[in-house]
């Protein structure tokens, strides 16, 4: 004998009414819900705060479950990338480190190799320039992956972490202010070397920071390693494994989650990382709890790589090529107003000789020039591989600089990671790929 899963029906000035009794969900509405098998379209975005930036996504749900999803960029364009056609090989610099604005530092890097390697200069570059190089990336690696940390703690419900991540990374932003002059978009690292040395007081605010970072890491795994709803967030969500990373072309954190250790400092070496001592950590999940492990573990092989160049800077040495074509951007002196040429740099110039005034002049205003031809220059940023394709046409312009930014390939898993699960986990996804618009939209 069946029974009906519906007491009678009674009608009633509102319509039908009845009552469940029993059954699963799905068969007891599909008889009598009329608009069962409809999905809904819901746009999350531009301006929604768990996007990490201007990003849109377009949600085709069924109930809870995200049937589809697309990513809609463009709306931080910047067009940095055409604009650097109209400016100096040196001017350059200014404008790729506002790209990927959480990886300044990486952006310049990357944009000065390049040019480096059209100039035939890559083994000119001083050894104190590259260790200067590789302090900068890795201190700006860490600062990076606590704004990741901050963000997404943020967005699962941990307020707390948000702060804690900031604070610590303002840490790191009062180093660079230090050094470079500016907490971001510093325009430091240069086509052959860096802007100027590391000051001592410098120095010892780095020491500090290696000395308190060790903490504060152990307070945050406190914190969220062993609480049941971090876990229950992140554990088993957004999986992609090695093979769908390889096919979407995703690289960083998010492919050594999946298990595979490729890391372009130990694989394909620049800046001389061959000569220092870390690991690559990688994870087997695949999953938001996976990219979280790697990333607090590569904090921890930076403040390492931190260290051993901290120690070589204990030698002095020139930051800059020799050859002074090339060389004027670190010979300069700023003014007491703290922004133009100090008046002993500028009679220094002044009183060589006419033909010295005017080269000078003409390497300022008009930069040097670069020999025609192209290449391809790829590093490891903390969101995964930063390639630069530059060529040249041999003017003191690039002819064209086009990169192949992480952030932008990265965000093709997205519909892979979300797509079969429920829309809060595509906050956690999204999340765990760490994308920063600026660098998708240059």
């Amino acid at each position: 004998m069946t029974t009906s899963n519906y007491a009678t029906e009674r009608e009633t000035t509102e319509g039908k009414v009845f009552t469940v009794t029993g059954g699963d969900w799905d068969s007891v509405v599909s008889g009598t819900d009329p608009i069962n098998d409809e999905r809904i379209v819901v746009n999350m975005g531009p301006q929604h705060p768990s996007t990490h930036g201007v990003l849109r996504l377009v949600l085709e749900l069924e109930g809870e479950t995200v049937r589809e999803a697309r990513s809609v960029i463009g709306y931080l364009h910047t067009g940095i990338e055409k604009n650097l056609e109209y400016r100096t090989w040196v001017q350059g610099s200014t404008f790729v480190t506002r790209m990927d604005y959480l990886a300044p530092l990486f952006n310049e890097t990357a944009y000065s190799l390049a040019v480096e390697k059209l100039l035939g200069i890559t083994d000119d570059i001083t050894e104190r320039a590259n260790t200067i190089r590789v302090l900068m990336m890795e201190l700006n690696r860490i600062s990076s992956h606590l704004v990741w940390l901050a963000t997404t703690g943020m967005e699962l419900g941990a307020i707390s972490i948000m702060l804690y991540g900031f604070r610590e990374r303002e840490y790191i932003l009062e180093i660079f202010e230090l050094i470079t002059g500016l907490r971001m978009n510093h325009a430091y690292v240069r086509p052959g070397g860096v802007a100027q040395d590391v000051p001592d007081d410098a120095i010892i605010k780095i020491r500090e920071l290696l000395a308190l970072l060790p903490k504060r890491l152990k307070e945050y795994e406190d914190l969220l390693s062993g609480q049941p709803i971090w876990t229950e967030r992140t554990k088993n969500v957004a999986v992609l494994d090695v093979t769908a990373c390889l096919a979407l072309g995703v690289t960083g954190p998010v492919l050594r989650s999946a298990g595979l250790a490729w890391d372009l400092r130990k694989t394909m070496p620049y800046c001389g990382y061959e000569t220092y001592e870390f690991d690559v950590p990688t994870h087997t999940g695949g999953d938001v709890w996976g990219r979280y492990q790697v990333r607090l573990a590569e904090i921890r092989e930076s403040m390492k790589i931190v260290e051993q160049a901290v120690d070589r800077l204990a030698k002095p040495g020139p930051v800059m090529v020799a050859d002074r074509k090339i060389a004027w951007p670190a010979q300069l002196a700023i003014g007491v107003d703290g922004m133009g040429n100090s008046l002993e740099h500028v009679a220094k110039i002044m009183g060589q000789s006419m033909e010295s005034l005017i080269h000078h002049f003409k390497l300022v205003t008009e930069g040097f020039r670069v020999p025609p031809g192209q290449v391809y220059v790829g590093i490891e940023s903390p969101r995964g591989e930063l390639g630069v394709h530059a060529v040249s046409d041999g003017g003191t312009r690039p002819y064209r600089v086009h990169y192949r930014e992480p952030s932008f390939v990265n965000l093709q898993a997205l519909p892979a990671m979300a797509e079969g699960g429920l829309i809060a986990d595509v906050i956690a996804g999204g999340a765990s790929l760490d994308p920063v618009m600026g660098g998708c939209d240059r």
